[in-house]
């Protein structure tokens, strides 16, 4: 039996907490089964975002016309364009593994728990009075065995396909169809219901699907009946909701369903470990699950499957256990976006989510035209929609949908962070005539919807 300080599954954002245990002194067991770094840098958020970067570019050219522009694409170096993804996604493990020092041992190979504070890798036996358990998870597996996940994007190794089916109506679905479609791989993607991104805000979600489908074919209503492969090919049978069949051919399958948890992995059954209805594990206010000393951070514990969310519990946790915080993590607020064409950016409650909840509101929708910016883009959709406290002027929920949403949020959540009042951002002294600045008319039909409510 080997003795640790500490020990982490999985070294996603949790290797920064062995990296700072070590700097103190621990001696700290890492076990990664698969790549170190986690599935942000290697198979989601950055290479993933990388392609969306080639996807603008395309897409900028392909609509220059808008600009009095007239352009034509001669040529898109599909394989170059991963070849450079994969390059980067080669150079995450090795940067991580150096960054591990003497007081790190790395176990690569799968844990599983023995017992409570027992846990085998590599035919070896390790124990500590501390275990994290940063496991994430992994996409729901294709249902048949030519298909792909987006794990099979990342790296991407295989024949480059002319047409690509994607299955899904989420964000990881919608960035790569929007990706694939902007190269100029002939996509479509299959959406079960009538919308895309069904957890945004009604109004912003339905531009956004109105605007998406410009680009991307998009089947909704849709399921898929029957596939068969042959001949490098997916011959495969659409139903419509309303018992309308078509044939449709493909290159390529990709399912972007959802993701379970990998606590299956773990055999926790060893253990007193308690696991929800959904796989993922159970934890209190201070990250501990039903075992004294062992916690689970990030998409593991499935409260909030974002990368950020990951980064900032393990970097609580590393206060919780090494520097005495008593306090349990509240997050104030958790922002997202999606990262496609349109790009989204939100944070807060829905309109939808108030109405559901009883919840005293007003909500107000504003467009981007006041900035100048915002007008060279040539765009009439961009929209920013805060839902406020029409007493306190608290900021419930912001939702934009246009170009750089992800970036504008950041002044939003600036005021989420510090003082949670609207007014701040209806006072405060913006550059003219940056982008930025479309937040000014917003933040004051906001507060001027609040003022009405009251009087």
């Amino acid at each position: 039996m080997k003795h640790y300080d500490l020990i982490i599954i999985g070294a996603g954002r949790a290797s920064n907490l062995a990296i700072k245990a070590s700097k103190l002194g621990k001696k700290v067991a890492l076990i990664e089964k698969s790549k170190l770094g986690g599935t942000c840098p290697n198979k989601g958020c950055v290479p993933s975002k990388l392609l969306i970067g080639y996807a603008h570019v395309a897409r900028a050219v392909k609509e220059s016309s808008r600009h009095f522009v007239d352009s034509t694409i001669n040529n898109i170096d599909i394989q170059k364009i991963f070849e450079e993804t994969n390059n980067y996604i080669s150079k995450v493990d090795p940067r991580y593994e150096s960054r591990l020092d003497e007081n790190i041992t790395l176990y690569r190979g799968e844990a599983h728990f023995i017992e409570n504070k027992v846990i085998e890798v590599d035919d070896q036996h390790l124990t500590a009075p501390k275990i994290l358990i940063a496991t994430g998870t992994r996409p729901i597996e294709a249902p048949h065995e030519k298909a792909w996940t987006s794990d099979d994007i990342f790296p991407f190794n295989k024949e480059i396909p002319n047409s690509i089916t994607i299955v899904g109506s989420g964000f990881i679905a919608c960035e790569l169809a929007n990706f694939f479609d902007a190269i100029g791989v002939q996509t479509k993607l299959i959406a079960r219901g009538d919308t895309l991104l069904r957890a945004e805000d009604e109004e912003i979600r339905k531009i956004f699907t109105d605007e998406f489908s410009k680009n991307v074919d998009v089947s909704f209503d849709t399921s898929i009946k029957d596939i068969s492969y042959e001949n490098n090919s997916f011959d495969l049978v659409l139903e419509n909701k309303d018992g309308t069949k078509v044939n449709h051919k493909s290159d390529a399958l990709l399912y972007a369903t959802g993701r379970v948890a990998n606590s299956d992995t773990l055999t926790l059954e060893n253990t007193d470990i308690e696991v929800n209805e959904r796989g993922f594990i159970k934890r209190d206010e201070f990250f501990e699950t039903s075992v004294n000393g062992v916690y689970v951070t990030g998409d593991a514990s499935g409260y909030h499957m974002l990368q950020h969310a990951a980064a900032y519990e393990v970097n609580y946790l590393g206060k919780i256990l090494f520097e005495d915080e008593e306090k349990p993590l509240k997050f104030k607020y958790m922002p997202h976006a999606v990262f496609s064409e349109p790009e989204i950016a939100s944070v807060g409650i829905t309109e939808q989510e108030a109405k559901e909840k009883g919840i005293t509101y007003v909500a107000s929708t504003t467009n981007w035209l006041a900035s100048a910016r915002a007008i060279a883009t040539k765009l009439e959709y961009p929209r920013t929609k805060f839902i406020i406290n029409p007493h306190t002027y608290e900021i419930l929920g912001c939702h934009m949908i246009g170009p750089e949403s992800s970036t504008m949020m950041h002044q939003v959540l600036s005021v989420l962070h510090i003082d949670n009042d609207i007014r701040h951002l209806k006072d405060m002294l913006y550059i003219h005539p940056a982008l930025s600045e479309a937040v000014l008319p917003a933040a004051v039909n906001a507060v001027s919807e609040a003022k009405k409510f009251k009087n």
